[in-house]
């Protein structure tokens, strides 16, 4: 009776091995399936190569007739380059308006202060903690460039000045570009320039009219780090300025003298 028991507890033992060996060569199976190569050798098109799936043995397809890809109809080009005829243009591809320059300022102030500072003299906060020193856009050769230049260098960048492409839309681009010449008139303003009827305040009441810090009246001074004596200028001197139907930058500027821009 003992050696029955055992047998039957032995014979028991090897058919649970027996089916613990058939489930995992099961799974084995079902594993082994699934690694197929069908990803790996689909049919499919490979850049530059040939096929003979079409008569003209070309894989990648032409571009259909008269299709434009997403963001590539550029039919203004001066608004979407700032150059006319490969130069540097002048003047801004529509209306300038006090709404134009207001966003032309709220972008400014956000992308362009830290470097240029918020009266555009070059010395912004980081150019203070050792970075290359920015374009100051009080200078002669700056405040008489054409607008274009300032598109220009905002959407493909200079030196140390990356693009701003991503960041401003080509609109945005041209509102900041307005912005600058309203900001270099209002360092550089003459009576000249303010229209009839306009009151031109000093900057030192405005000051304390607004309740902001005496130093704000007072003149200011780049201070580049003692390892960067020089200012980077951004700039295509060779490239005459040349002005497309549109607003001057004149325009632009009594505009900004309108809307209060005091001078110093």
């Amino acid at each position: 009776m003992r050696g029955s028991g055992m047998r039957e507890q032995r014979s028991g033992t090897m058919r649970r091995v027996e089916q613990i060996a058939l489930l995992c060569g099961l799974s084995a199976m079902g594993l082994l399936a699934g690694c197929r190569q069908d990803m790996h050798d689909q049919p499919k098109f490979f850049p530059q190569r040939g096929t003979t799936f079409y008569t003209d043995g070309r894989s990648v397809r032409p571009q259909v007739e008269n299709t434009v890809a997403r963001n590539q109809l550029h039919e203004d080009t001066y608004f979407y380059t700032g150059l006319v005829n490969g130069k540097e243009g002048d003047g801004l591809p529509f209306a300038v308006t006090p709404e134009l320059l207001a966003r032309g300022q709220e972008r400014y102030n956000v992308y362009c202060t830290p470097c240029h500072s918020r009266v555009g003299n070059g010395g912004g906060m980081i150019v203070e903690r050792g970075y290359s020193p920015a374009g100051n856009f009080q200078t002669t050769r700056l405040r008489t460039i054409g607008l274009g230049h300032f598109f220009y260098v905002m959407t493909n960048g200079y030196g140390s000045m990356p693009d701003y492409s991503a960041q401003l839309p080509p609109v945005d681009r041209w509102a900041v570009a307005s912005y600058i010449r309203a900001l270099q008139l209002s360092q550089n303003a003459e009576r000249s320039d303010v229209p009839a009827g306009v009151e031109v305040k000093p900057l030192a009441s405005i000051v304390e009219s607004e309740g902001l810090p005496e130093s704000f009246s007072q003149e200011w001074e780049v201070v580049a780090p003692p390892d960067m004596p020089g200012a980077s200028v951004p700039g295509n001197p060779s490239a005459a300025p040349t002005k497309p139907a549109g607003v001057t930058p004149t325009a632009a500027a009594a505009t900004a003298a309108g809307n209060g821009v005091a001078s110093r």
